[in-house]
């Protein structure tokens, strides 16, 4: 950005953004350049500033760009409210069903930032989340977005050794059971005792732009409730992506 003239780098930025948020469908900088008429180098600055910013963000779809995490809060529908006013029904019902802390978290491009939560009735329960960020890999939220396109995958995990390749078949064999299940799960990974497992929330062009989380004590959360409220959880965030204007595949 500093080696754009002030006004004239504005006003391009400004103008990709537009045309990230306008389009159909996630924009590799390629496309973005090509629609823009500016050159890619320049292109790929101004994204990076974008990006910066959390307006848009990169998806693990070979980096395609997408809403941020700064303009996924402000998701909306005609009323023109916030995702989190959005969400607060479906919030309160998990709250009310479960009884452990429920959670409403967006893609950012360094982990899950959790927007809104609802405390746990019990006297063992889990800190406040909001405005918080944990890295994708050891969160239930973080892993739904990376199963979607809606985060990539850690850079740690690109380095090609013997360690990282084992842990990345790992992640991937990991990754791809939550998109045949529908939502998933992180146990003892962010913290030792901590259980939490999210599914995805989807807009009216069918990318995953939020999850929902429910997550406990272990001790508490096991595996058995875990799977008890699994399908509460799912039938929830295809509640709120129906709020958003998505569709279910008929």
């Amino acid at each position: 950005m500093a080696s754009e003239p002030g006004t004239q780098a504005i006003d391009r930025a400004a103008e990709l953004l537009v045309r990230v948020l306008e389009s159909g469908e996630p924009l590799a900088v390629g496309e973005l350049a090509a629609h823009s008429g500016l050159p890619k180098s320049t292109t790929s600055r101004l994204v990076g500033a974008l990006e910066r910013s959390g307006l848009v963000q990169r998806s693990a779809d070979r980096g395609r760009l997408s809403a941020g995490p700064v303009l996924l809060r402000f998701a909306h529908r005609d009323g023109g409210q916030l995702l989190v006013e959005l969400a607060e029904p479906v919030l309160e019902h998990l709250a009310r069903e479960t009884r452990e802390t429920i959670n409403l978290a967006v893609p950012g491009p360094l982990g899950a930032e959790h927007l809104s939560q609802r405390d746990s009735e019990h006297f063992v329960a889990v800190t406040n989340w909001v405005e918080r960020r944990v890295p994708h890999h050891v969160a239930a939220n973080g892993k739904v977005f990376m199963a979607f396109g809606a985060a990539p995958v850690p850079r740690q995990l690109e380095r090609f050794t013997p360690r990282t390749i084992t842990k990345r078949a790992a992640l991937e064999a990991e990754l791809e059971r939550v998109r045949v299940r529908g939502y998933a799960t992180a146990v003892d990974e962010l913290e030792l005792g901590l259980a939490a497992m999210a599914a995805p929330v989807r807009d009216a062009g069918d990318n995953v732009v939020a999850a929902l989380s429910i997550s406990g004590p272990t001790t508490r959360f096991n595996a058995e409730r875990r799977a008890e409220l699994a399908p509460v959880l799912v039938e929830q965030a295809c509640s709120l992506s129906s709020i958003l204007g998505h569709e279910e595949a008929a």
